[in-house]
């Protein structure tokens, strides 16, 4: 059998056993914080651990289970079936009974499991039968049930930061040296892409050093170059079926808010490049053109509109260049959020006068049950008039509010705020007619 065997897989051998040998997350771990003083209490509480892969997770959860002193048990929502968690819990009491302290339910992947499948815990968290421990690497608010989060606490771990991956890194050379006397080595270059190809996980940074442990030539000092070889074709850092998605659109979304040309460029290729489908980022912008720019310049939604046009004739790579010009225009138009404002109180007013029927002049008395109430009656046809407009009463009686809708200053809002002012004046000198 190869001694190599027995080295790998890095990032299981070198998982640590204890909370003094945990790398980074210094914000749960630190003196102080939560994770010190749930394992000096040896008190554990139902937590959901959530951030991206390779943050630490599992092995943070682990380590809580073992230094509180907890009987547990580990699932796997990936490859466990709920029938045989169930089984366990249906036991917590017992356990609970003969340890002196509940039973500590790992599960990992927890948001594989449906929100049905989820409320099978809820009753033995409850009754403090049960401690759950869930990793999620999907945003909890999405993918948990709400009852049960209520009675979670959520751990958010966060990428590694450079220091914490460059002290894995020295760590798993060290490994390797005592282990299998390899004086593997990087130059600071290369150490520099190792952990910018990371990205923040442990796991692929841990990864690139086996293979590059498995190549290299003894001895021999791993340069850039020689690890860019290894690397070949970068891995977008972008997950998007996960949290990814939902943050690097609101980062854009935002970008183009702000008027920033260069940051919702940033944003947007981060996206195409991680493979993001642009078809999902087109619909986004077109919302962007309405909620953030709306009538200050109407031709943002055209400009939009065209940008998915071309893009459906062209398809990717050359038709990503419609969605950069999509983007600029977005982000250097004039701004008005008028039309957002007003389509939220419009749903609010809308609810609250339901009940109010159409004033009956502008019901079309086209039966005979309609024409005996009176509908029709007193309608006037605009076109008829010089002004083009009436005193008609169209809105229901007993809506008190009014300027549902109050353009901004800004762009073609400019024009549409001087079209209701004339408008405006030209009823009230009906008014004065009358």
């Amino acid at each position: 059998m190869d001694a190599r065997a027995d080295l790998f897989p890095l990032a299981d051998k070198l998982r640590p056993a204890g909370l003094a040998d945990f790398i980074g997350q210094e914000h749960l771990t630190g003196s102080r914080k939560v994770v010190q003083a749930l394992v000096r209490d040896r008190n554990l509480a139902s937590l959901i651990f959530w951030g991206p892969p390779g943050t630490g997770k599992t092995t943070l959860a682990r380590i809580l289970v073992r230094e509180a002193g907890y009987p547990s048990s580990e699932f796997s929502a990936t490859i466990s079936g709920i029938a045989e968690i169930k089984k366990l819990m249906e036991r917590s009491q017992a356990l609970r009974r003969a340890h002196g302290k509940p039973l500590a339910l790992f599960v990992d992947e927890i948001h594989h499991f449906n929100r049905s499948v989820q409320d099978a815990f809820l009753p033995y968290v409850e009754r403090g039968d049960v401690v759950l421990l869930g990793t999620t690497t999907e945003n909890p608010a999405y993918k948990i049930n709400r009852a049960l989060l209520s009675r979670l606490k959520i751990l958010e771990l966060f990428p590694l930061r450079e220091p914490d991956l460059r002290r894995i890194l020295e760590r798993a050379l060290a490994f390797l040296r005592e282990r299998a006397g390899a004086e593997l080595r990087f130059t600071p270059e290369a150490e520099a892409v190792a952990v910018g190809y990371s990205g923040g996980d442990s796991r692929r940074l841990l990864n690139l050093v086996e293979i590059v442990f498995q190549t290299a030539g003894a001895g021999k000092a791993v340069d850039e170059a020689a690890l860019l070889d290894v690397i070949q074709n970068k891995i977008a850092g972008y997950d998007r079926t996960g949290d990814d998605r939902y943050q690097l659109i609101s980062a854009l979304h935002k970008s183009v808010r702000n008027s920033d040309v260069d940051a919702a460029l940033f944003w947007l290729y981060r996206m195409l490049e991680g493979g993001e489908d642009p078809l999902y980022l087109l619909r986004r912008m077109v919302r962007m053109a309405v909620e953030d720019v709306g009538l200050a310049d109407p031709d943002a939604l055209r400009v939009c509109l065209h940008a998915k046009q071309a893009y459906e004739f062209l398809g990717s790579p050359e038709g990503d260049l419609f969605l950069a010009e999509a983007a600029v225009y977005l982000a250097l138009a004039p701004k008005s959020n008028a039309l957002y404002l007003s389509d939220a109180r419009m749903k609010k007013l809308a609810e609250k006068y339901r009940m109010l029927p159409v004033p009956l002049a502008i019901v079309n008395p086209d039966n005979f049950i309609a024409a005996g109430k009176g509908a029709g009656e007193g309608y006037v046809y605009a076109h008829d008039l010089p002004e083009k407009t009436s005193l008609l009463k169209t809105m229901p009686e007993g809506v008190r509010e009014q300027d549902f809708y109050e353009p901004g200053t800004l762009g073609f809002e400019k024009h549409v705020r001087e079209r209701m002012e004339y408008w405006k004046k030209v009823k009230d000198e009906l008014k004065k007619r009358k």
